[in-house]
């Protein structure tokens, strides 16, 4: 059969073998309700897609099935052979639309690798896969050692760092894809007490610049690994010495397309030095506040408030958490004459220092790098407008390019003086960046924009297979190919939005919801904001 009538059969009678996804070892609850044939079913057809459409969507289900483990998905099969946080979350956002058993297998898989005082570690490791295909391994970590004081898990090897809080807004998203099914396995329920105390440890333990957000201990953990961002902070880290590991990341792919191995060093010392303290927080070389993990986590915070909701609660409390939030991220990291927030780094001299005090009390200093991630506070409903109007610009302007130079927004500054398109996080385009700016553009009513964005990116996922990063100017394929959340998020993007009740913050200055609409006229309309990140569309459970 063609592709067409194959999508078409895959997705009238959704299904999926319980035996074909099972329940994480690691994980607990319910599994889903099963007809008298054994198989699970979930919702009618919703997605009629045209032949250009049907064939993008079948190969980017086929990568997630490629890299599916039966608990979880890999990145990719080669160069992360593991299960990755904030990976997880864009995965399940994506898988919804195929298999809402499968999204919640995802996040209840990495959720249950929860560390006692809250953390969501980067990586859960694979017992399977040997030690040296992935560096810095599970023996290096050395995770129920190390961190037995922070509560660290006996039955599972894991990273000691976090990444981007993304997951309660996955969560919220994949109980909307099929809410009977959520509540049939108890998954809000379940999974609320988790998210409360993830949020809970990056609030009140990771509050190392006194001014309500969030640092990140580790370049690996803002996710931008080696983005210019970083050079400054890291500039007063000892490099490990070279022979003290083995990079097996150059297995896979250019050394000029990866971090250098003095960066590499300064990584694994950072690593090294906070895993000898036993990942207690508040003692490394290395403390930034963030715009892209501070705006995640507000998102998420808003989403947690939707799930207090669902589960008989108000809320209130936290939407008023994420407005406060929102009002400390602009105040400690919004630059207006830049028109971009910037990473803050905490071990500055404010004196002086790598980049010297800007002059708003406390310690440390605005590191003037323009990143993506300074942009990405655009997915806030509750920004204001004219912040929101100036980032427009910002990214529309030459630092971007975005619906001119760039086919899609590049990870830094084009006209900066390390901006390099191939290497890393250090100039080029990522899918899940760009997905992040596609919502927030749409959330701030420039609807042609995000249109545009939005075509930019299914073309390009296409035509790269999936590349784990492009070239932002010719969207030449970098890095790993059939990249899960580059396939997942494609397949959030082919679906279109369907009407769903929105979520207003209790002081109606902006909202939040799983679909798209706004009905303000741009970034200086007056209409109320939705927040979209997808749709309430029932996928079928496809194994």
């Amino acid at each position: 059969m063609d592709s067409t009538t194959q999508l078409t059969a895959l997705h009238r009678g959704p299904v999926t073998p319980l035996s074909a996804v099972g329940t994480p070892a690691h994980a607990s609850g319910p599994p889903a309700p099963s007809g008298a044939d054994g198989i699970v079913r979930s919702g009618p057809p919703v997605y009629s897609p045209g032949a250009a459409s049907a064939s993008l969507h079948l190969r980017a289900s086929r990568v997630l099935d490629d890299n599916w483990t039966g608990t979880s998905t890999v990145p990719s099969r080669g160069l992360y052979p593991h299960q990755w946080s904030w990976d997880s979350a864009f995965v399940a956002i994506g898988l919804r639309h195929l298999s809402p058993l499968r999204a919640q297998t995802e996040l209840e898989t990495l959720l249950g690798a929860q560390w006692a005082d809250g953390r969501v570690p980067h990586i859960v490791f694979n017992p399977s896969v040997p030690l040296d295909a992935y560096f810095p391994s599970p023996d290096f970590w050395r995770s129920s050692t190390a961190g037995r004081a922070a509560g660290a898990p006996r039955t599972v090897q894991t990273s000691g760092i976090v990444q981007p809080p993304v997951h309660a807004l996955a969560v919220w998203l994949v109980h909307r894809a099929d809410p009977g099914l959520s509540r049939a396995r108890s998954f809000l329920s379940r999974m609320y007490p988790r998210l409360a105390a993830w949020h809970r440890y990056l609030l009140h333990r990771r509050d190392l610049g006194g001014g309500g957000l969030a640092s990140v201990v580790h370049p690996w953990e803002q996710g931008m690994d080696n983005s210019p961002c970083w050079d400054a902070p890291l500039s007063r880290v000892t490099p490990a010495p070279a022979r003290s590991f083995r990079r097996a990341d150059l297995d896979h792919g250019a050394p000029e397309d990866r971090p250098t191995d003095l960066d590499y060093g300064r990584y694994v010392r950072l690593a090294a030095d906070y895993r000898d303290r036993g990942y207690a927080d508040g003692g490394g070389a290395f403390a930034v506040e963030d715009p892209l993990f501070n705006a995640l986590l507000i998102a998420s915070e808003h989403a947690l408030a939707r799930i207090a909701r669902e589960l008989g609660a108000t809320g209130t409390a936290r939407h008023a958490r994420a407005e406060r939030l929102t009002a400390a991220l602009v105040e400690r990291l919004w630059d207006p004459a830049e028109g971009l927030f910037f990473c803050r780094d905490e071990r500055s001299d404010k004196t002086g220092g790598s980049n010297g005090n800007d002059g708003r009390g406390g310690r440390g200093a605005l590191i003037r790098e323009r990143s993506v991630a300074g942009l990405l506070p655009l997915i806030l409903p509750a920004l204001p407008r004219d912040i929101a109007a100036t980032l427009v610009r910002t990214a529309c302007g030459p630092h971007f390019g975005l619906g001119g130079a760039a086919r899609l927004a590049p990870s830094y500054d084009l006209t900066g003086e390390a901006f390099d398109p191939h290497r890393y996080w250090r100039g080029p385009a990522w899918f899940n960046t760009n997905w992040l700016l596609e919502r927030g553009l749409r959330l701030h009513g420039e609807r042609g924009r995000a249109d545009a964005l939005r075509t930019a990116l299914l073309e390009t996922a296409g035509s790269s297979g999936f590349a784990e990063y492009v070239d932002p100017f010719t969207g030449e394929a970098c890095g790993a190919l059939g990249f899960s959340w580059t396939a997942a998020l494609t397949l959030d993007l082919l679906h279109e939005p369907s009407a769903a009740e929105p979520v207003v913050s209790p002081w109606g200055h902006g909202a939040l919801t799983d679909t798209a609409h706004s009905t303000g006229a741009g970034t200086g309309g007056g209409g109320q904001r939705v927040l979209e990140f997808g749709t309430d569309a029932k996928g079928g459970d496809r194994g």
